[in-house]
């Protein structure tokens, strides 16, 4: 993504229906095309694309991959699906958070995906896949447009970024909070629910495959209680001060001890930023209390 390797993933299911999970950027467009090509699936042979969420980083290049595999039906959650078809504010809420210029190359632009081939789905729905399906969860807290997806032929879950980053290389899990929707309690629901269902391939979009059980479960584990960490320590913040770069030092200060001997200045740490910056991370949990304070009890 925006010229960084290991930092955002899609997948592709094999079959009689072969079907891509994640597009990432717009950015990513000729990476992930040049990647199926290389896989065998041509042009006309991709059948479906699904995205956990509308993030740009996972769905931003949906209408530019519509466009190159033009057989292919685009699934997505029903809150997003409108999204897609008119990316408009979808563009106009990330440019709020990253700036345009930012936003322009990490992601490039965002292209509409055509209204005839989207298709919005729901909790428990069952995206046909030929000899396989894909079962959607639910899964907001992140975003509330998210699902993860469990494949019927391996078990594997598809978790978009329920539980957070977790670079390999790097071996960190990192909770990933940006505005405008997350929420806490609705996430550490949504990892219990892929919890209960991961019992053999959890598969995150940043970045790769888990396949051991035990692994599995320990990083669940970790997610909520980082989570719920992370969301305590900008409560905290919020008392001591009003102002978000301070509040995000704050953040950072009391959590780089779970980056393992990571320092700041390292290329690894750099590409946690990219996908979920500490600045971005703090602004969407103090979002995320100023709701709770602002509900009616």
């Amino acid at each position: 993504m925006a010229g960084r390797r290991v930092v955002t993933s899609a997948y592709l299911l094999t079959g009689s229906e072969p079907t891509l999970i994640e597009t990432g950027p717009t950015t990513s467009a000729s990476t992930v095309e040049e990647g199926l090509r290389s896989l065998g699936v041509e042009p006309h042979d991709l059948a479906h694309v699904v995205v956990t969420h509308i993030h740009l980083d996972h769905a931003g290049g949906a209408g530019r991959i519509a466009g190159r595999f033009p057989s292919a039906t685009i699934w997505v959650h029903e809150r997003g699906a409108p999204h897609l078809g008119d990316p408009t504010k979808l563009v106009k809420s990330a440019a709020r958070i990253y700036g345009e210029e930012r936003l322009r190359d990490l992601f490039g632009p965002v292209e509409p995906v055509p209204l005839e081939r989207l298709r919005a789905v729901t909790d428990g729905e069952r995206i046909l896949l030929g000899e396989r399906a894909l079962e959607a969860i639910y899964t907001p807290g992140h975003a509330s447009h998210q699902v993860a997806l469990v494949d019927s032929n391996t078990g594997a879950v598809f978790a978009g970024d329920a539980l957070g980053i977790h670079l390999p290389d790097v071996g960190v899990l990192r909770p990933a909070t940006p505005p405008p929707d997350i929420d806490i309690e609705l996430g550490v629901q949504s990892i219990e629910r892929i919890r209960a269902r991961a019992e053999t391939l959890l598969m995150f979009s940043h970045f790769g495959p888990i396949d051991d059980p035990a692994a599995i479960d320990e990083l669940c584990a970790l997610a909520s209680n980082r989570l719920r960490r992370w969301g305590e320590i900008v409560r905290q913040g919020m008392q001591e001060t009003e102002d978000i770069t301070a509040i995000a030092e704050i953040l950072r200060s009391r959590t780089i001890d779970e980056f393992a001997g990571v320092t700041e200045s390292d290329e690894a740490f750099e590409r946690y930023e990219v996908l979920s910056s500490m600045e971005m991370n703090a602004e969407g949990l103090a979002r995320y209390w100023r709701k709770r304070a602002e509900a009616p009890s």
